[in-house]
């Protein structure tokens, strides 16, 4: 199933930290994903999500310290790979892992993946999935079980599978991300992902040696619980899609949620951390 979205290109002076503020307050709308730009920030909503008074509560665009101008349009799901097709560059991280589109060259690297991105969120472009991957390559998979939330395009969970693990879950909320998801499994013939559609609610009755979620602050902060229910006693977490300025909330509720901090990785204001999971 797919949706018409609609797109707003903020352009915003000083751009820092007036995106961050703004970003935040976007984050409380049903807005799905966010794309940084040289002048600003991108945000997509869903057409049935939105409506013309949308923005009529976000206090920065009323306040004088920040100049803020937005445009809107809508983006037609047949048109979304086309767009990505113009722009989508094959990435690579660290010689190991490149993520390229179909209809890229291959070439010869530990980990080949191919994505055909749609409307989904997860090229590895966007600073905390390259974050996420960057802290994958460094783990050791072999035999684990790892779950996948806001899987988007399924990009973390095709290098979990690749690296060796044994099952792999992957949720998304949204259904396109859902089909999406499912698609890339099979075109990297990794049989071995488990697809869902839904939230945290919908995660399967078991625990995992490794939990992946890139998703946003707000999310984290309500389902940090859960995932930690969810997760193997020594087991680990790995977050992303929050900024340098929200690592002591997010700290402090895994620390709360019986987890334990390791290690953080930063990447233009943008934060990864991993965290493990207490062993009694």
């Amino acid at each position: 199933m797919s949706h018409v979205y609609i797109e707003y290109s903020f352009e915003v002076s000083p751009k820092e930290p007036g995106t961050e503020i703004l970003l935040a307050e976007l984050a409380e709308l049903p807005f799905e994903s966010f794309e940084e730009t040289e002048t600003g920030l991108k945000a997509y909503i869903r057409k049935t999500d939105w409506d013309k008074d949308l923005l009529e509560n976000i206090s920065l665009l009323k306040g004088s310290e920040f100049r803020i101008t937005a445009e809107l349009q809508e983006i037609q799901p047949e048109n979304w790979n086309e767009k990505w097709e113009t722009h989508f560059e094959p990435i690579e991280i660290d010689g190991r892992c490149r993520v390229r589109a179909p209809f890229h060259p291959k070439k010869e690297v530990a980990f080949d993946i191919l994505i055909e991105p749609k409307m989904s969120f997860g090229t590895g472009h966007h600073e905390t999935t390259h974050m996420m991957l960057e802290f994958l390559l460094d783990l050791e998979l072999e035999g684990k079980t790892v779950l996948d939330m806001g899987c988007g395009t399924a990009v973390l969970a095709i290098l979990a599978a690749m690296k060796g693990a044994l099952e792999i879950d992957a949720i998304d909320i949204d259904p396109w991300s859902y089909e999406n998801a499912r698609e890339n499994a099979v075109r990297n013939g990794q049989d071995r992902i488990r697809v869902y559609q839904g939230d945290s609610s919908v995660i399967p009755q078991k625990k995992y040696d490794l939990i992946l979620a890139n998703i946003n602050r707000n999310v984290l902060i309500d389902d940090i619980p859960v995932y930690s229910g969810h997760l193997k006693a020594g087991g680990t977490l790995l977050l992303s899609g929050f900024y340098e300025s929200d690592l002591e909330l997010i700290r402090d509720r895994c620390l709360n949620s019986g987890l334990k901090w390791e290690s953080g990785h930063t990447r233009n204001t943008w934060m990864a951390a991993r965290f493990k999971k207490r062993v009694k």
